[in-house]
């Protein structure tokens, strides 16, 4: 078994080389925990966004599309908590990949799930689904109970997760939580979106390193908070005498465009100088604007954000700078 025999608490992380598996682990480390990731390849391949935290978590093997590795794991770790972080994020890439998002998804949940439930039944569960289930919803901000109409296999896919945390806590008495996540950002975000796509291109417009940012909607409104902020709400969750379900946002919208204004702001650029719309890049137009009503985890879990949202901004395009700078001084 990994991890040993004593009284520590053991949390399994699934998702540990991102951008929140890195944060939450930071969490629980320091609250005592024993911590064990999840990973796909081998315990000395690249850990991401953990690489900072080698030598300090345990590291167990499994894959999304492997349903034995997901539950050997389990079984193997036998945690007081698991924390389901990972899975396919970038939902434009699942209308190419439909099959393999919902297994990775959908499927990868109800393994774990069935697997608590059959071996591991002290074990309490956070899933991390996403404010994408609400879709085209009736509302905004959306709370708990709002309808739910994804719009994309990604969401469709979430909204099964959550689902299935429902039944299987209310079936079989599982401690099991879902975690309505709202868009949330720190320096360790891929590129591939757009609130880092802004604030590494205006780091880099700054140091002279490109002369413009293309993007698509700036009118599209999103709900944008602090990544470790959104992580310790998932551990309160855990934390509670009855397990139920919480949506973690901000509660407050912003568009694109206010986003690349702060970002280009606080470098003493002008956004409008710089940017570039390409048509090709524009969404249809989005019926409801996507942002969660957090009142249940603010009243229940005592849950509040730490960051505002000018300020996460700011923190991203003050790290994006210094890695340009420090990539500007490498030997080449």
């Amino acid at each position: 078994m990994v991890g040993g025999g004593d009284t520590r608490r053991r949390a399994l992380v699934t998702g540990l080389t991102g951008q929140d598996g890195s944060y939450l682990a930071e969490l629980l480390l320091k609250k005592g925990y024993d911590v064990i990731g999840l990973i796909r390849g081998a315990p000395d391949d690249a850990l991401g966004a953990a690489e900072h935290l080698r030598g300090q978590v345990g590291l167990v093997r499994g894959d999304l599309l492997e349903p034995h590795s997901l539950s050997a794991a389990l079984v193997d770790t036998h945690p007081d908590e698991l924390y389901h972080l990972a899975a396919p994020s970038f939902a434009p890439d699942s209308w190419r990949n439909l099959a393999a998002t919902v297994e990775a998804i959908a499927g990868a949940t109800a393994v774990l799930l069935e697997a608590v439930r059959d071996h591991s039944p002290q074990s309490r569960v956070f899933v991390a689904v996403s404010g994408a289930i609400f879709g085209a919803a009736p509302e905004s901000p959306q709370r708990e109970s709002t309808p739910c109409r994804p719009q994309d296999p990604y969401a469709i896919a979430k909204l099964a997760a959550h689902q299935l945390v429902g039944r299987l806590r209310a079936h079989d008495a599982v401690f099991a939580c879902s975690g309505i996540l709202y868009n949330h950002e720190s320096e360790r975000r891929s590129e591939r979106f757009v609130s880092r796509k802004i604030t590494r291109a205006a780091a880099a417009i700054k140091l002279d390193l490109a002369q413009e940012l293309v993007l698509g909607d700036l009118d599209a409104v999103r709900d944008w908070s602090f990544a470790a902020d959104i992580v310790h709400g998932a551990w309160l969750t855990l934390q509670q005498e009855q397990a139920d379900d919480y949506i973690l946002a901000s509660g407050v919208g912003h568009t694109v465009k206010e986003l690349a204004e702060i970002a280009f702001a606080h470098l003493g650029l002008n956004a409008d100088d710089y940017i570039r719309v390409d048509s090709s890049l524009l969404r249809p137009t989005e019926t409801t604007r996507s942002v969660g009503d957090p009142t249940r985890a603010r009243e229940r879990l005592g849950w509040r954000p730490t960051l505002a949202f000018d300020q996460l901004i700011k923190r991203m395009v003050d790290a994006d700078v210094r890695t340009l700078e420090l990539s500007l001084h490498e030997p080449r």
